[in-house]
């Protein structure tokens, strides 16, 4: 069966048929998915009953995998999956949801806040591939902007205020947006910030896009509380309606986006249900701004 890309969304989204994700690729297969990816930004896959090691296989096809370290708060004995995994699930080591104070968890209602992912690492991740193993019936939906859009959308004074401005990203800075603030000397160390450039071009488009996120804290060479203003500003035109994608998901929806041209967030659910949602990271190939030391 030839693979085949149907527009979803009026600016962005694409659901693809013709693909088995639980076997390996032709060239052919993964060209077609690069190019949707270059031209929808995110790709939605329904029906795949996949497992780890077809999900790690499957990712591969598109790059390096981008090891989990670095991005949590969870110690070693409480994973519960390979570290080439990223767990967003709501479960502990043992399959149980987390109590709703458990230090993981509230770490966690981060995702819910708009952001992309691996942005507070130096080299930041090109794709996430999320699948949903278990899901729930009301909330839990995940929401797709898209920054290419978010980008053509600015007025000429700002494309040309922005073009040129670099961030400081850390989990520091999207953590304690919502009190999340008691970490560890080893937490702040591995938290510590980076740069990123605001402004990406799409290395096949061309296409110029707003790199924004939740961790994204400062402005470099401004102040602190006019940088936060104007970067929650560009937020909150990059996010209208037009351009969000709302992802109601079925079980075994297999979804791609491409970090580099959306952010995306998760929404509220019961977390006294089993919500089991695991994500593989293609890394990045570069960083997009010249790092320094925090």
């Amino acid at each position: 069966m030839a693979v085949s890309i149907r527009q979803v969304h009026p600016v962005f989204v694409g659901e693809v048929s013709g693909i088995d994700a639980t076997r390996p690729l032709a060239a052919d297969e993964v060209a077609a998915i690069e190019a949707g990816m270059d031209r929808y930004a995110v790709l939605v896959f329904r029906d795949q009953h996949i497992t780890d090691e077809q999900q790690v296989a499957f990712t591969r096809h598109f790059g390096e995998i981008e090891n989990s370290t670095g991005g949590h708060v969870t110690r070693p004995e409480q994973k519960r999956l390979d570290p080439l995994m990223n767990d967003v699930s709501n479960l502990d080591q043992n399959h149980r949801p987390l109590a709703r104070d458990d230090r993981r968890r509230l770490f966690n209602l981060g995702n819910q806040l708009w952001h992309s992912d691996s942005s507070f690492r130096p080299v930041p991740a090109k794709y996430s591939i999320l699948s949903g193993r278990i899901i729930v019936d009301h909330g839990g939906n995940t929401e797709f902007a898209d920054m290419r859009a978010a980008y053509d959308a600015l007025d000429d004074d700002t494309k040309a205020e922005v073009e040129h401005l670099v961030c400081e990203h850390s989990l520091i800075y999207s953590r304690g947006l919502l009190g999340f603030t008691e970490l560890s000397e080893e937490e702040r160390a591995m938290f510590r910030p980076v740069r990123q450039r605001l402004v990406r071009t799409h290395p096949k488009s061309g296409r110029k896009s707003l790199y924004l996120s939740s961790h994204a804290g400062t402005i470099v060479g401004w102040p602190m509380p006019e940088a936060r203003a104007f970067l929650r500003d560009l937020n909150e035109a990059a996010t209208q309606p037009e351009r969000v994608y709302v992802h109601r998901w079925r079980q075994y929806d297999l979804v791609i986006w491409d970090n580099r041209q959306t952010m995306h967030r998760v929404r509220r659910f019961d977390d006294n249900l089993i919500r089991d949602m695991r994500r593989t990271t293609v890394a990045g190939d570069a960083p997009t701004a010249a790092q320094a030391a925090a």
